[in-house]
């Protein structure tokens, strides 16, 4: 397995410094060997308090991990002091064969014959550096003379630095607004050391672009503007995907696309966690891809319940179907259904296909509505609009809604399927983020268009079970 040596400050609510990094580094597939240089006292709301460790201590943690693990990745990240910076360059020029001899990047067991004294220069491995100069919500993380030693000592040993446009704006003393200010910045940091700098652009107005360059060739990596409330960490985690791809010997250009593909998601799907700015979330899109035997096989179980207790009394004309997000879908390939439909025949319900991914264009339309205002609702079954069903839902402890086509945009009603995305977004909406959503949702249909039901939960077997309590009290009421 590949090593990730991480050298950052701790952050006690683990949403950026090396928790962050740590937790990346492992989803990543690496392994994370970690040297803290402080202590932070913050959480969600800010910085409160920083204490450095002690620059002797940095140092006899750097010696300890690397005179006995092999490294093939470093990310720096919080410094704090002058001291610790100089600390730090002052082991890793070592490591490079100036100092200790038993400092090496590539382990014990990689130095040759036993007896045969290593090398006098070593390559140094990939080192990414995440200049932190302040807290996200103010706060100084690296004090001025710091700022300096890094500059002089850190910059020449660095394969990418990664600034944000105000650390960009600080190191370079420019002034930075748009993608062709960021650039400049970036080359004149490039010029000073660094072989690469990747200088993100989320400060910039507009749709992000972030620059990479080698300081020949300059490329604006553009990005989308992202509703992300909940983004403490994302340098951390950017810097340290970056770690783990180049020590897993991706070329840089590869490492930086993977590492923006990580970040983008963690960004969208940042956790809402503590009263003020919450943790991005890397673990997003492990957790859906791990999640795919699990959605195809609750949506199996859940229809085999639907043909068992027999739902065809309740299916429309147009028939049915049960859908199953992952979580955090992005699109109709991320939500599972049935294909051909679930079927209304004379010996009653039938399946006729296995679930699959991407079986219902309409049905993942409403489900992935649903989920990205509540991302607990990944399931959604729908079924004809029974007379009496509206009276019925409270008496079985179901949450009930309508929406009113009269207020439907034109160009909604005109894209095909438009109308099921839109009525469940508009019923959400309507919602105090405290409300719990509706169980159903009607859509009383108008001419040319069936009158439906909607059943949204949390799983497939919620979805049936909810379906079948409508179905049962229906027929002790006569009315199927």
């Amino acid at each position: 397995m590949k090593t990730v040596l991480i050298i950052a400050g701790s952050d006690p609510g683990a949403g950026a410094g090396l928790q962050q990094d740590l937790k990346t580094a492992t989803l990543l597939g690496t392994y994370g060997l970690t040297v803290p240089t402080a202590l932070t006292v913050q959480n969600t709301r800010g910085v409160t308090a920083v204490h450095a460790v002690a620059p002797e201590v940095v140092t006899a943690q750097l010696e300890a991990v690397l005179s006995d693990f092999p490294v093939h990745a470093i990310k720096i990240g919080m410094l704090a002091t002058a001291a610790t910076v100089r600390a730090v360059a002052a082991v890793l020029r070592g490591y490079l064969g100036g100092g200790r001899g038993d400092l090496h990047p590539l382990g014990a067991e990689e130095t040759g014959p036993p007896g045969e004294e290593p090398p006098l220069s070593w390559p140094l491995p990939p080192l990414i550096l995440d200049p932190v100069l302040a807290a996200g919500q103010g706060g100084e993380l690296l004090e001025p003379a710091g700022v300096e030693a890094m500059v002089a000592e850190l910059f020449p040993l660095t394969t990418i630095l990664t600034p944000n446009v105000p650390e960009a704006a600080r190191l370079t003393g420019m002034s930075i607004a748009t993608a062709a200010e960021l650039e400049e910045a970036a080359r004149r940091l490039q010029a000073r050391g660094p072989a690469w700098v990747l200088a993100t652009g989320g400060h910039l107005p507009g749709d992000p672009v972030d620059v990479l360059t080698d300081g020949v060739n300059a490329w604006h990596l553009e990005g989308r503007r992202l509703a992300a409330p909940h983004h403490h960490g994302s340098g951390c985690l950017v810097a340290t995907a970056l770690a783990a791809h180049l020590a897993q010997g991706l070329s840089v250009p590869e490492a930086v696309t993977r590492a923006r593909e990580l970040a983008a998601e963690a960004l969208l799907h940042g956790l809402p966690l503590g009263q003020g700015v919450g943790p991005v979330n890397p673990y997003a899109p492990f957790a859906r891809e791990a999640a795919r035997h699990e959605v195809l096989a609750a949506l199996t179980e859940a229809g085999a319940r639907l043909v068992r207790e027999d739902i065809s009394p309740l299916i429309p004309e147009v028939m049915s179907n049960l859908a199953y997000a992952l979580p955090y879908a992005r699109d109709p390939g991320d939500v599972a259904a049935f294909p051909g439909r679930i079927l209304k025949t004379p010996a009653g319900t039938h399946i006729p296909l296995p679930p699959q991914f991407g079986a219902s264009r309409h049905l993942a339309a409403i489900v992935l509505t649903a989920t990205a205002r509540r991302p607990e609702l990944r399931a959604a079954l729908n079924l004809r609009l029974v007379p009496g069903i509206e009276e019925l839902a409270p008496l079985l402890h179901l949450k009930a809604a309508s929406f009113d086509r009269g207020q439907e945009p034109p160009e909604v009603k005109a894209k095909e399927g438009g109308t099921l995305a839109w009525g469940v977004a508009s019923v959400l909406d309507a919602l105090e983020p405290w409300e719990p959503p509706p169980d159903i949702i009607y859509d009383r249909g108008e001419v040319g268009k069936e009158p439906m039901l909607r059943i949204l939960g949390e799983t497939p077997l919620q979805v049936v079970e909810r379906a079948l309590a409508l179905k049962q009290a229906l027929r002790a009421q006569g009315r199927l």
